[in-house]
């Protein structure tokens, strides 16, 4: 009975969570041939100012515009609240 954990940090839509656990149940079903209702997946979502890389949490880290790849979603508004560089935003504006 195959049982996947995922740990994210907060911030995906309902869909994106749903698509997850979709692809990562067809996976899993797949390659290991499993019964489809002995599939287990869950998904873990963590604040992001309750996980941190270099002592630096998730939430500083989309603040000073150095967070992970990718936009960072406001998990009330659905908005892209990612920050670019400085430098970026300096050349978008030359």
């Amino acid at each position: 009975m195959p049982q996947v954990a995922i740990t994210l940090a907060e911030g995906r839509t309902p869909e994106q969570i749903r698509a997850l656990l979709h692809a990562v149940h067809t996976a899993v079903q797949r390659t290991t041939d499993a019964r489809p209702d002995h599939i287990r997946v869950v998904v873990h979502q963590v604040p992001r100012s309750h996980w941190s890389t270099g002592d630096v949490t998730l939430t500083e880290a989309d603040a000073a515009g150095t967070g992970p790849a990718g936009p960072a979603i406001d998990a009330h508004h659905g908005r892209d609240t990612s920050r670019r560089p400085a430098d970026a935003q300096q050349e978008e504006q030359s």
